[in-house]
This record gives C-alpha cells, structure tokens and sequence, in this order.
C-alpha cells in the first residue's frame, strides 16, 4: 500500500521525537510518504493532490482537528466519492481531537498509531458522513466557497470563543482547555444583546425557527470534550445520519448557568434541553440567515463573519480506517 503521512509539525501534543517515532511505525508496514506541512492550508493542497493521483490508497493526518478538516476538503475538493478516493486516516495530535475520539481511537497518538496499524491489518473502515457549509445564493455571502467539516460547525457565540482563542494562540499561547474556558466567559461577557437572538433557520417544508442567539451544528456525538469528559451538545448525532442543530434563544446568566451546567452533566442519551433550547434531528439541507454579521466556525477553525450560511448533511462521504 502507498501512502500519504500529512504532518502537522506544531501538533500541541506531539514532540518531533515522537512523530519520528511514529513515523518509522507506520513505514514499516506501507510504502509512505511523509510530508510536513509548511504553512495554513498545506494540508488541504496535500489531500487535494492525493486525491488527485492515481496510487495513493491512504491518507494519514498526523495533528489536531484542524489538519483534519484541512485534508479532508482537500480529498474532498472535487466532491465526495468514497469507493474512488483514498482512505482517510487520523493519528490524533492536537489538544481536543474531536474527529479522532468520536471514531473510537485513543486520544493517545502512540496507543492510535497502533489501533491504525491493527485496523489496516485487519481491514477495518467505515464510511462516514460529513457536513458541507457554502455561502446562500441570493445573499451577500454567496460567493463564499463551500467548505466541508468532520464533527461540528457553529454560527454566533460557540464561534465567538474559537475566534478569541485563536487571537490568544496567534500570540504564542497554547491551546489548552483553561484557556477555551476563561474565553467562554470573556465571550459571554462581551456579547452585547443576550436576550434577544438574530439568527433564523430555514428549511424546506418547516416554519423557520426564530431568534436564536447562537446555533451548533453537530455531524457527530459527542460534540466536543473538556479534557477526558464528552460534551454532548446533540446526543442523536452520527456518522449515519445528516447533521443535528441546538439552537439557543436566550444567553442570560441564569440560562447561561442552566444549559452550562446541563452540557457539564451531558450523557449519550440526553443533552441540554429546556424552553429556550431548540433540537433538531438528522436535518440534510438547512440555511442560518443572520440579521447581523456572526462569526462562523468548523471543527474549531474560525472563518469570520457570516450573515447567511447554507448546511447540507451528505451522507457516506469518505471511507476512514477505525
């Protein structure tokens, strides 16, 4: 088998002595090639060309969600088609490592590298679906490119915190859970107009939901982690089915405290719920229209402002190794 090793060298919980370690591990059993990335968006043209080429069967992607999402729309650039695009594997790297952990692997890069080797062995993949986000025809964001995502997306103030996070890491700070959780209050703090939400969404054959203060879009369960506990923002979602949405009308700081606390004590079977909380099931095609620009995120990558983004759920799009 040949293969593509696609290399973050800034993974935050990865070392250059294990990632060679790795590296040799993986060598030993297919014919690799590994490529470390040199710059944002490496990994999406990486991904892009090995779709592109006409024998490489695998692709690894060694780092956090973000070098994930990267190789996945650069497989991905010319529309999904499992049975003719390389396979997809992740060796987790980063701090939170949602795609990973959702699969099933160790959140260990070591302990998965060995699940990796075992799976391939074995011959064990499963085909997942993935979100597809693109800019509203009709609107001011329609020439927006699309953009696919592995586990979750998010309009309004989950995106907001991502942002502030990033502004903190550009700065040379580490992506750590304190760090997310000290700018979920900055954020809260900072938002201007909690009581009454801008956001509305659309689908075909429904009433429009209306004024939501913040919207998360989930392709799998759990929704995110805060350190070794799951968060589960939407209990129902999978890699089976379409895309799930909690919608929040409210952030007061009673309901802030409420949902916080619900999420913190969240299970696989029930999730954050109560009057001003919307859920929403194993949706394929749904748009967020805004009354005012709110920033956009995707597996915790920060896009800037949207004021009209349009969410298909596509069903079987890539094959990965599990």
């Amino acid at each position: 088998m040949r293969a593509l090793l696609v290399v973050n060298p800034a993974a935050t919980t990865t070392s250059a002595r294990t990632r060679d370690v790795l590296i040799h591990a993986l060598a030993s059993e297919m014919k690799l090639e590994a490529v470390t990335t040199e710059y944002r968006g490496h990994a999406r043209d990486l991904g892009r060309q090995a779709a592109e080429s006409k024998d490489i069967e695998l692709v690894v992607a060694l780092g956090g969600d973000g070098t994930v999402n990267e190789v996945v729309n650069g497989l991905l650039h010319n529309g999904p088609s499992p049975e003719n695009l390389p396979r997809l594997a992740v060796v987790p790297g980063g701090s939170t490592n949602v795609f990973a952990r959702a699969l099933g692997l160790p959140n260990d890069a070591v302990e998965a590298t060995g699940a990796l080797l075992d799976a391939l062995r074995e011959g064990s993949e499963r085909t997942v679906s993935l979100g597809r986000v693109s800019g509203t025809p009709g609107t001011d964001d329609e020439a927006v490119p699309s953009r696919w995502f592995t586990f979750a997306a998010g309009l309004g103030f989950d995106a907001g915190v991502v942002g502030r996070v990033e502004q903190h890491r550009e700065r040379g700070k580490r992506s750590t859970h304190a760090l997310y959780v000290r700018q979920v209050v900055r954020q809260f703090l900072g938002e201007g107009d909690r009581r009454h939400g801008s956001i509305t969404l659309e689908r075909a054959g429904e009433e429009p939901v209306t004024d939501l203060v913040m919207s998360i879009v989930c392709n799998t369960s759990p929704w995110s982690y805060l350190g070794n506990r799951p968060l589960y923002a939407s209990p129902k979602a999978s890699f089976e089915t379409g895309l799930d949405v909690l919608g929040l009308k409210r952030l007061s700081t009673a309901s802030v405290a409420r949902y916080g606390t619900q999420l913190l004590r969240s299970t696989p079977d029930r999730g954050p719920h109560g009057k001003n909380a919307v859920s929403l099931h194993d949706l394929t095609d749904f748009t967020l229209h805004s009354k005012a620009p709110l920033p956009l995120q995707m597996d915790g990558d920060h896009l800037g402002l949207r004021t009209s983004v349009t969410f298909t759920g596509v069903r079987r799009a890539l094959r990965v190794i599990v």
